[in-house]
């Protein structure tokens, strides 16, 4: 049995789940979010605890079961509490700035790249080399900040880009010119 799906996801006060037909609407103070799971697997709510139950030992379940306890608990997680990833930009006019809704980035481009709000994701620019992305849903959270990191990555020899934050870039000695005539 999987270590990671038998293990009950507790559910806290505040956090309504409802279950019909393995559609899974989990509703708390952050916001509701919605995911169809397969039919195959068994999802039972009972009181302030959900287990997740397969029907055998077959590879399929076997890796569908760890996967929908942890998608599950991840929903619960992101209606209370929500999630963030920190983005730092780093290097000489590289800079981001919020105006209302939109976070306008200086990355050395010859006109600004521009990032929305969604109604799921919030962005928030405390420095300006620093972006804060946060939501209720893990996937989209971490979606939206590789496409922001996407737009400059942080290059090897000078470091300079977009990383998360606590990110190591591994650097690079750039040429000597030892050798050449």
């Amino acid at each position: 049995m999987s270590r990671i799906g038998r293990m009950p996801i507790a559910v806290p006060a505040g956090v309504e789940v409802k279950n019909e037909n393995n559609c899974l609407t989990v509703k708390g103070p952050k916001g509701e979010l919605t995911r169809q799971f397969s039919n195959e697997l068994g999802i039972e709510i009972d009181g302030a605890v959900i287990t997740v139950t397969r029907p055998s030992d077959d590879k399929r379940h076997r890796s569908l079961h760890g996967l929908t306890r942890t998608l599950i608990a991840n929903m619960v997680e992101g209606v209370t509490n929500g999630y963030s990833k920190t983005l730092e930009i780093e290097g000489v006019g590289y800079r981001a700035a919020k105006s209302g809704n939109k976070v306008n980035l200086t990355l050395g481009f010859s006109h600004p790249v521009v990032f929305e709000e969604t109604d799921m994701i919030k962005l928030d620019v405390p420095q300006p080399n620093k972006i804060i992305v946060s939501g209720i849903d893990k996937q989209a959270v971490g979606q939206f900040a590789a496409e922001i990191r996407e737009k400059r990555p942080p290059e090897p020899y000078k470091g300079k880009g977009i990383r998360y934050e606590g990110e190591h870039i591994i650097r690079k000695e750039g040429k000597t010119g030892k050798g050449k005539k």
